[in-house]
């Protein structure tokens, strides 16, 4: 195919000076099209020894798992073993909530495309075992309920362990054997692992985080999140071509590349149907299916999935109606300067679709009231301030809990208007500009939820 021939060649050039502009140690990419596969690699797996990338090396893909877990659960579905629309305890009887009603009425369908209402981001570490997932989903009895399920949109981490563990309840297997027999072997991947103890046998890159805005990232101190988030995307790493295997398997409506029937017709294109509209949330889409966001990009339609570690990013993109798809890996540094232009050159070479550029504040932004907005907000991750001062100007401070306390400190960030309820970043975090949308009312007029992909709940005025 000619236009991959001349993608090769353009990477082979760009690549490396991307890298270099963004600080990004190690890229991989690769490029499905007609049945083939381009991939290419660049940079430092790892600054503290050296190791040179190459189109085998293994990135952790992060939260693109959450397509995979889905995935694993519509196999069931095609078995009849599993309905999306019956509750979570038919199949997980034990499943329990801080609200027990919520948690009685809560749907498979609604774990898949994260409308399920509770507080998503909990990352309990529960071991190393068989068992991990297990014990964690045992460990959510507490977990408070934001909204009734079915609701809104609420991106939440946990949803996806629960299906993981139905899926290993419905297989009698774990997850990570389940992923091996079940998409691992049909799909034919060489270069996927769970865990550190299988990544260790490639060459496999390490993330990087910078100590403080501006610095050059270092090697993190640590390689993954714990076990017991693996179906939401704690563990997984792979090569970018093995990504896009398993993307050109969904583009061709289920069918490994050796012909293998891996999930039905009907199943595949019923996870690419939009069930659940965003509010204004940049790089995470318009709508959501079961598994994978929905973007309304000029030219035409794509589905896909980003990831994020520790220092670790991964940007997944496909065009269904052109048989196209992209996956980018990096770890570390700024790599949505990456994912625009690699994204965005190859689907305009391929498919004529023009990704919608993130999200950018306005120069000439005027000066909002925030009366609205101001007030306390929190989740398991965070306290978040919303302050107006004197001046007119709007703040957000986000002040870590839990794991994310280890990570970095409290922050302190400008807001300015961008459309409508939702406002906007002054200056970029990690290199995005992300959009914070207000939405709902406590009933004195105030937003009930400050919304950025997770929806967190007002706490007080």
């Amino acid at each position: 195919m000619a236009k991959l021939t001349d993608l090769g060649a353009w990477l082979e050039s760009r690549l490396p000076a991307l890298l270099a502009e963004n600080h990004v140690p190690a890229a991989s990419v690769a490029v499905y099209a007609g049945g083939e596969i381009l991939d290419r690699a660049a940079g430092v797996l790892n600054k503290g020894t050296g190791v040179e990338a190459d189109a085998d090396s293994v990135f952790q893909i992060g939260s693109v798992t959450k397509v995979w877990t889905v995935t694993l659960a519509m196999q069931l579905v095609d078995e009849g073993k599993l309905d999306l629309d019956e509750p979570v305890r038919r199949y997980l009887p034990g499943f329990a909530l801080a609200d027990d009603d919520a948690a009685a009425r809560i749907t498979v369908r609604q774990l898949m495309c994260h409308t399920s209402g509770f507080e998503g981001d909990i990352f309990t570490d529960t071991g190393r075992g068989e068992d991990c997932v297990e014990k964690y989903v045992a460990t959510l009895h507490d977990v408070p309920q934001l909204f009734p399920p079915g609701e809104m949109f609420s991106y939440n981490n946990a949803a996806l362990c629960v299906l993981g563990r139905v899926v290993e309840v419905l297989r009698d297997k774990d997850y990570n054997q389940s992923l091996a027999d079940h998409l691992f072997v049909p799909l034919g991947l060489t270069h996927a692992a769970q865990s550190p103890y299988e990544a260790i046998r490639f060459r496999a890159a390490l993330g990087h985080l910078s100590p403080e805005p501006g610095a050059e990232p270092e090697p993190a101190g640590i390689w993954a999140l714990a076990p017991s988030n693996a179906p939401a995307g704690s563990m997984l790493a792979m090569r970018a071509r093995d990504l896009a295997t398993f993307a050109g398997m969904h583009l061709r409506d289920g069918e490994a590349p050796d012909g293998t029937r891996v999930l039905s017709a009907a199943s595949a294109r019923a996870m690419r149907e939009r069930l659940v509209e965003l509010p204004d949330l940049g790089l995470m889409g318009d709508a959501w299916g079961l598994g994978w966001s929905l973007f309304d990009s000029p030219g035409g339609a794509l589905v896909g999935h980003d990831g994020n570690t520790i220092g670790q990013a991964s940007f997944l993109r496909v065009a269904p109606e052109h048989g196209v798809a992209v996956a980018l890996l990096t770890n570390g540094g700024d790599p949505i300067p990456l994912y625009t232009e690699i994204i965005g050159h190859v689907l305009r070479e391929l498919t004529g679709i023009e990704l919608t550029p993130p999200p950018v504040p306005d120069p000439a932004a005027p000066r909002v009231d925030a009366s609205r907005y101001v007030g306390e907000y929190s989740s398991t991750v965070a306290d978040i301030v919303v302050s107006q001062d004197d001046s007119g100007r709007v703040w957000v401070e986000r002040v870590p809990k839990g794991i994310f306390a280890e990570l970095s400190g409290p922050v302190k960030s400008e807001l300015v208007a961008m459309n409508g309820d939702t406002l906007i970043l002054a200056e970029p975090m990690q290199g995005m500009y992300i959009p914070h949308a207000f939405v709902g009312d406590d009933g004195t007029g105030h937003a009930l939820y400050l919304h950025t992909g997770r929806a967190d709940r007002r706490v007080r005025a």
